[in-house]
């Protein structure tokens, strides 16, 4: 038998919680593995002595009523109930308001489609059935409120739900395990922010259609103030998606490889690539799984990688050696390179000078060019975020939380030029708006005002900063090849007087 949790959210409920109880179908608990979880939010009334009467009264029900002694809200409410779904091993849970405004009769049709392997979260939907909403009593600034926010929400979230505001719901329990529900807000919200997660981490919402109810229950929510933080909550997870702010309640990673190639316009990866000559021998430092690597070798070119991951797959490359780049050991023959790539890795190590220096301590003479890529950290965005006091690490980005060093176009030239390389080219790299907003007309026209604005301000303008560096010679292999050199020159004393 499925292992069903219905959880009662209640707060200030005395006169409807014992009916919402009765209304739940009687063949519910004959068919599932059922519990009745009733979470008092620290009503002022009698919510929790009614529903504790109606529990001793009623003890064929498995039934446990709680009562918080400080109010949580209604999503701190709901966190401790979907917590408490998963401490017991549930296969899913619904949620049941205590006012009865959402009908018990139809529990079945909202937790079923998670039964049958259709649904990772079913939400009821007042708005699916056309009219049924104001026919049910639905005020009408409620439903245009409605109908406006949820078109808004599905724009920013690239969804299709038909209401995102109902509190009728139910949800796989190990889609509650993907998501960290625990940091959403404690207000109503909490509804809006969870959506948001399961739509981030690939979850299945599954709409049905419910009646519109409206009593004589109390309703505690302020529009205006909801409204708000919806859309904040909207904004601020489409700001994340695009690495300009970072909370932890977004931060959720469907699959650990997300790392793509930016192919297709100007890019870090097609300014690379494109430097690197056919049949060259190259060197790629923090390779990953060998994207470049890939690309490269379709050039015909000799691809080594060093990376201080363990690599999967190891087709890309020609050799590859695990590292720790923070104390590299360079085990390849250095001078052999034509190229050394450094694709978006200096910012990652806690000593970028200690690093340059034993690259150019290992390339010897050589004459290898350097292409190295980092982010801006003077960008606008940044700036403008610094002025207004934000200054927020993220999962990708110019921000990205495994960042370790941050720079500009100025301390790059000087971390270069200090650590013995000569500075070939310096330029800036747009955002990657094609990957950000969709290889579209709306990405490459972004894409294309961002390459204007970089003619105008590099500093201020540009996402990344591109370096092609030309390594000198250390002072010990300088003179090593002065004394070779000179043993070596012959010497014809006839001219001399």
């Amino acid at each position: 038998m499925s292992k069903i949790l219905i959880f009662i959210v209640a707060y200030n409920a005395e006169h409807h919680i014992e009916q919402v109880i009765q209304r739940i179908p009687p063949n519910i608990f004959e068919t599932y593995d059922y519990e009745i979880l009733i979470i008092d939010d620290s009503s002022r009334d009698n919510t929790f002595e009614i529903a504790r009467r109606f529990q001793d009264q009623n003890t064929q029900l498995n039934l446990k009523v709680l009562f918080n002694p400080v109010n949580q809200g209604y999503g701190g409410n709901q966190k401790l109930g979907y917590q408490y779904a998963i401490n017991n091993g549930f296969d899913a849970v619904v949620l049941l308001h205590g006012d009865g405004q959402y009908a018990p009769e139809l529990i079945e049709d909202i937790f079923s489609p998670i039964l049958r392997g259709e649904a990772d979260a079913v939400f009821g939907s007042r708005m699916i059935t056309k009219g049924a909403a104001r026919k049910g009593g639905m005020p009408l600034y409620k439903f245009i409120g409605n109908k406006i926010l949820t078109f808004l929400e599905n724009r920013m979230l690239q969804a299709k739900l038909t209401e995102f505001h109902s509190g009728y719901r139910a949800y796989a329990v190990n889609a509650l395990q993907r998501i960290p529900f625990q940091h959403n807000a404690s207000d109503f919200h909490f509804d809006t922010e969870i959506i948001i997660q399961l739509l981030l981490a690939g979850q299945r919402i599954h709409e049905t259609p419910i009646p519109t109810y409206y009593g004589d229950e109390i309703c505690h929510v302020n529009g205006i103030k909801y409204a708000w933080n919806v859309l904040v909550a909207c904004v601020q997870s489409r700001m994340q998606k695009l690495s300009i702010l970072y909370q932890r309640k977004y931060d959720i990673e469907q699959d650990a490889s997300y790392y793509t190639l930016k192919l297709g316009y100007e890019s870090s990866h097609t300014l690379a690539i494109d430097r690197v000559s056919e049949g060259s021998s190259v060197l790629d430092i923090g390779a990953c799984e060998g994207l470049i690597a890939n690309e490269l070798k379709a050039k015909g070119c000799r691809v080594c990688g060093i990376d201080q991951l363990p690599l999967k797959h190891k087709a890309n490359f020609d050799d590859y050696a695990q590292c720790d780049l923070n104390a590299p050991e360079f085990p390849f023959h250095m001078e052999s390179f034509d190229y050394v790539l450094m694709l978006d890795i200096i910012e990652h190590l806690q000593r970028p000078e200690a690093f340059m220096d034993a690259l150019r301590k290992q390339l010897k003479l050589s004459n290898a060019t350097i292409v190295l890529t980092t982010p801006n950290i003077a960008f606008a965005v940044v700036r403008i975020q610094l002025l207004l006091g934000q200054f927020n690490y993220g999962k990708t980005g110019i921000l990205d939380i495994t960042h370790s060093r941050l720079f500009t176009f100025k301390t790059l030239r000087h971390l270069c030029e200090e650590c013995g390389y000569v500075l070939k080219e310096l330029k800036g790299i747009p955002v990657p708006f094609p990957k950000a907003v969709g290889d579209n007309p709306l990405g490459r026209f972004l894409l294309g005002v961002n390459k204007l604005l970089i003619k105008l301000s590099k500093s201020l303008f540009s996402y990344q900063i591109y370096a092609e560096l030309q390594p000198t010679p250390v002072v010990d292999h300088l003179l090593e090849h002065t004394i070779k050199t000179s043993a070596e020159r012959p010497v014809n004393m006839e001219h001399l007087s």
